[in-house]
């Protein structure tokens, strides 16, 4: 497909990303003289996707454009070209954070650097009303002179925004994603450190600490699992840092770091008192075998031995995990109802009910769940259902 020449005052490059909706270039701005990058949507698609992109476009545009920090990108322009909207933004010469975790690239203390300036960031995005809701290695650019930029705010939620088009749905990355992202409940800026959290788990350890077969099972895992503190994995890591890590993925909100500036501060003086030490390379991402969680417990016998999760990620069926986190939970009401939601027989939801009943309770798991109330136990339910029916919104990496 040849490229544009022009979008808007500006002359188009190259294409330099592609996703369903719309296209990404570089661009030439003659007015200012400089290199842009250029999103754009096409709006001549399907009406009922457009106006689900449109608003995630016009959300980032309104979230990214008011924020002037370091570590946030810098959007300069939007406007209409024909059929295209547009988004000019500032460019970035780097490679995404996942990149260099997967390829095992970071070293300790540089890890401790980006964490901490990608934190920055946030405070700053919080200080002015804007919860990103989607913070990601993949939304993480790390540039070519060591710079960090947080990108792609297009499920941000904004101070005073309509909530009808900001929740509902289960937007974000589920691994990713907070227990209150999870169970449908209106967030706060500490769902952006938990993600954080879970970023530098991956940095230091190279493995996830939610994983799964299917997205339900992460859901699940990301609600009830305590993973493995990284220096079991990691020997090599100092103990700070699993304290900066639990801290960050608590499950309640309330015994998480309050401010990502807190969690900076922690951040810096854990890299200041390993200055002296002797820096060393972070392991490459570990990639979990098919079937597999790839997930770690305290009762591995080895640092870094993998185990199956206790739980849901027993199969691949994401109708079968449905209904085992349905009815793990005490969330089904009326098995007929779910029955014919899900369209599976009585008798698939009755085995997995007796199933759930006669499954041994000393798991810590299996206690969190007797405690829920009957609204957490509903907003589960929905967020269950939410996974199954707008799968195709969930970005599963």
């Amino acid at each position: 497909m040849s490229l544009p020449v022009n979008i808007g005052r500006y002359d188009v490059l190259a294409e330099i990303g592609r996703g369903a909706m719309g296209v990404v270039y570089r661009a030439f701005d003659p007015l200012l003289d400089r290199t842009v990058a250029i999103k754009t949507i096409n709006m001549a698609h399907d009406p009922d996707d457009i106006e689900f992109y449109e608003r995630r476009f016009m959300i980032e545009a309104r979230a990214a454009g008011g924020l002037n920090h370091p570590n946030i990108v810098t959007i300069h322009d939007i406007g209409r070209c024909g059929e295209l909207a547009f988004m000019a933004m500032e460019y970035l010469d780097g490679r995404e954070l996942k990149d260099l975790i997967n390829r095992g690239e970071l070293s300790f203390h540089q890890a401790l650097d980006l964490a901490a300036r990608i934190a920055d960031g946030l405070a700053y995005a919080h200080a002015r009303g804007v919860i990103h809701r989607d913070v990601k290695p993949g939304n993480i650019m790390v540039l070519a002179d060591g710079r960090v930029k947080i990108t792609d705010f297009g499920i941000a939620r904004l101070h005073g925004a309509d909530v009808r088009t900001q929740t509902g749905l289960l937007l974000g990355s589920p691994r990713y994603l907070s227990p209150e992202q999870v169970l449908g409940r209106t967030p706060d800026t500490r769902v952006d450190l938990f993600s954080l959290g879970v970023i530098l788990y991956e940095m230091m350890t190279g493995r996830s600490p939610f994983v799964g077969s299917d997205v339900q099972s992460v859901m699940y895992q990301v609600i009830h699992h305590i993973p493995v503190a990284p220096g079991v994995l990691n020997p090599a890591l100092p103990a700070l840092v699993d304290l900066i890590v639990a801290k960050a993925l608590a499950k309640s909100p309330d015994a998480r770091y309050q401010n990502a500036a807190d969690m900076a501060d922690d951040l810096r003086a854990c890299r200041l008192r390993c200055a002296s030490d002797t820096d060393f390379r972070l392991p490459a991402k570990v990639r979990s075998a098919p079937g597999t969680t790839g997930a770690v417990t305290e009762s591995s016998s080895a640092p870094g031995a993998a185990t199956v999760s206790r739980g849901l990620a027993r199969e691949f069926d994401s109708t079968e995990a449905t209904i085992r986190l349905a009815a793990r939970s005490a969330a089904i009401a009326d098995p007929d109802r779910l029955a014919a939601t899900v369209g599976v027989s009585r008798e698939v939801v009755e085995a997995a009910l007796k199933a759930a009943s006669s499954h041994p309770s000393p798991e810590p798991e299996a206690r969190a769940v007797a405690q829920w109330s009957a609204a957490d136990r509903k907003r589960l339910w929905g967020a269950v259902m939410v996974a199954l029916g707008m799968s195709a919104l969930l970005i599963y990496i």
